[in-house]
């Protein structure tokens, strides 16, 4: 019992410190503070006075003087009395002040009395605080591990009533450029293919054809393997695949990727041989390509059914229906219509004026209008919802893609949603969630690619950190997997942000404190950002391919980035009204805001700092007269070649390429 401390006895006695300390000088016994040391003789005088079962007076004939002046024994009612707090196994100094409802300098004093030195924000372990508690007739008790997500969850994942039959979800899959899109154009009696860029597939789409009174909703993935994340997020939600080879062009790296996910995520593939029509067709190489890869046909003696098909013409596109029909009732697919929806988000964006807007497809329950969810670290209620074409409905059963409004951020695309019965535990699990992927970051030397390879070389740097802004989420998610896989020995290229948008000034504050490179697709900074990244040197790199942004990245790391030319933005112009010229086309009535519009220069339309057009000044007049270049604080007539869509509010930026003095 030697070297116990007074602290260490008074825990063990269930009484305060500063009461065994007061008896000790009672009896004339000097203690100096709550870490003192204790002889056994005291031990035994302290622990018979202060014993539950003895609360009369010492009888040691050595003390008989003393017995009118002893204290009388109040502990165990004291005790009795002591309120209950909760609080964490850990909580800081100043957390401690408040719970206890005293001053944090008096909590600080009493740390002080046990020979700690600590400030407000310093941490407390329970035992110490507990001790701390007894001072200020408190009791201390750890609360109650937090539930978990996947508990609270799992109370509101309810399937009420019997498995219904549902439509398949057919997924799209191939390499670029061999007919994906156009063969769902030509299945839904629409033109997408026209509205990308380049005619390349940049976002994710969902849609519901009925066909014979059957419906079948597909997915429209892009194909190039900078959308590999993309493209699995597909086939994990997917029944069937559809894979679209060219007859004239083969297997090709990306077919096989495509493969990979079918097979990975255990669904059955539906070849869909393309471009039969075309000069070199030769079917039957592809089956033998396909052979080799793990895909039989039927026709020689395998299980996968191959579809000879022209997406131009519509040559086989019927057959390939009635095969993907065939499959889906030999797979028997059912879900519960009743009950709390539950799905994935498919895609997702930041609209002006309708605030977040995700697309998702609810894989089992009823999603409807009013109903609380939440996805991923989002959270929010369904205000209005509406199928893929546009139209507005109430409710949406399994297998149906709908875009809804109401979410109060915008989730990641590939996160699953779940409707919860109160928007209150919706808000509570996003919440966690989001605690749980905040991370600190550190502020470093500024880094541009322009130097990176230096930086490398010179050891001064080991992370290359990104953050990617986008139009759309499913876009921001992709450039984010692919820049990743440019990871290398010597550096690690982390992606610290991803989210769509314009590219704005908190985005460049992130990017400066976390010495990060910012990466554009389809967006433009603001005028605020513009200014904040030139004061604080953060390098934006703007992109609308995203092989492009791909490429530089790589160069960079290997230290061959060798740029010719670079982007000049030398004046803003604002659309205040748009005029009808016949025979010409729309033109936008403009204020010159800053800078100079210059008649030679390219143009870019932006809205909402999203860019709409980019392209060649087809006319500009002041008046009715063409000049070569208006000043800012002047208006003036803008027109572009091959664009009209002009309207009020947008802003047109002019820029030139200026090359670069190697």
């Amino acid at each position: 019992m030697s070297k116990i401390r007074v602290y260490e006895l008074a825990k063990k006695l269930s009484v305060s410190s500063k009461d065994l300390i007061d008896y000790l000088k009672e009896l004339d016994v000097e203690i100096s503070s709550h870490m003192s040391t204790l002889d056994d003789d005291l031990v035994d005088i302290l622990e018979e006075a202060f014993s539950q079962t003895e609360a009369s007076a010492i009888e040691d004939d050595d003390f008989d003087d003393l017995e009118e002046e002893k204290p009388k024994r109040k502990t165990t009612k004291k005790r009795n009395k002591k309120k209950v707090i909760t609080v964490e196994e850990t909580l800081t100094v100043a957390q401690l002040a408040e719970k206890l409802g005293v001053p944090a300098v008096d909590i600080i004093k009493k740390l002080m009395e046990l020979g700690m030195m600590l400030n407000q924000n310093a941490d407390l372990e329970f035992d110490t605080a507990s001790l701390i508690a007894e001072e200020f007739d408190f009791k201390l008790e750890l609360t109650k591990p937090e539930q978990d997500d996947e508990d609270l969850l799992l109370g509101e994942d309810r399937d009420d009533g019997a498995y219904e039959r549902r439509a398949p979800v057919v997924t799209i899959m191939g390499h670029v450029d061999h007919g994906k899109t156009t063969l769902l154009d030509r299945i839904r009696h629409s033109h997408v293919a026209s509205g990308e860029a380049g005619g390349i597939t940049q976002h994710i789409g969902a849609y519901q054809v009925e066909l014979s009174g059957n419906k079948i909703t597909f997915l429209d993935t892009p194909g190039h393997e900078a959308f590999t994340s993309m493209r699995a997020r597909g086939a994990q939600v997917t029944d069937i695949a559809i894979l679209v080879v060219a007859a004239n062009d083969g297997v090709m790296p990306q077919t096989i990727e495509a493969i990979n996910h079918a097979k990975a995520a255990n669904v059955p593939i539906i070849v869909a041989v393309n471009k039969i029509d075309a000069t070199g067709a030769n079917p039957d190489h592809v089956k033998q390509q396909l052979s080799e890869h793990g895909i039989i046909p039927e026709d020689w003696g395998g299980d996968t059914i191959c579809v000879p098909v022209s997406a131009l013409r519509g040559d086989g596109v019927d057959d390939l229906l009635e095969m993907i029909n065939l499959v889906a009732e030999m797979q028997d697919l059912t879900a519960p219509v009743e009950g709390a929806a539950k799905g994935t988000v498919i895609e997702a964006k930041l609209d002006k004026a309708r605030g977040s807007v995700a697309t998702v497809l609810v894989e089992k329950g009823t999603l409807r209008v009013g109903d609380s969810l939440v996805a991923g670290t989002v959270f929010g209620r369904v205000r209005a919802m509406s199928d893929d074409k546009g139209e507005t409905i109430k409710a949406a059963g399994p297998s149906t893609p709908v875009e809804i409004l109401g979410l109060g951020d915008v989730p990641q695309a590939g996160d699953l949603f779940q409707v919860t019965s109160a928007e209150k535990i919706a808000r509570e699990i996003a919440q966690r969630r989001l605690n749980k992927d905040r991370e600190q970051l550190q502020k470093t030397t500024k880094v541009s690619l322009d130097d990176l390879f230096a930086q490398i070389q010179s050891a001064d740097i080991k992370d290359l950190k990104l953050l990617i802004k986008a139009d759309v989420q499913g876009s921001a998610e992709a450039i984010k997997q692919s820049l990743e896989k440019l990871s290398n020995e010597e550096v690690r290229v982390q992606a610290i942000h991803s989210g769509v948008g314009a590219i704005s000034e908190s985005d460049i504050n992130l990017a400066s404190a976390s010495n990060a490179i910012i990466v554009g697709f389809n967006v433009r900074p603001d005028s605020i950002a513009k200014k904040a990244a030139e004061r604080e040197k953060v390098d934006v790199r703007l992109y609308r391919v995203i092989y492009d942004a791909v490429d530089d990245i790589e160069k960079a790391l290997k230290g061959m980035l060798e740029p010719v030319f670079r982007e000049e933005v030398i004046g803003h112009a604002e659309v205040r009204t748009v005029f009808k010229v016949p025979k010409v086309g729309n033109i936008g009535g403009s204020y010159v805001i800053d800078g100079k519009i210059l008649r030679s220069a390219s143009a870019r339309v932006l809205r909402d700092n999203v860019v709409i057009y980019e392209g060649e000044l087809g006319s500009l007049k002041r008046f009715k007269d063409d000049v070569r270049e208006v000043n800012a604080g002047f208006e003036c007539g803008i027109g572009f070649e091959k664009f009209n869509d002009i309207k009020e509010g947008d802003v047109i930026e002019a820029y030139k390429m200026v090359q670069i003095e190697l």
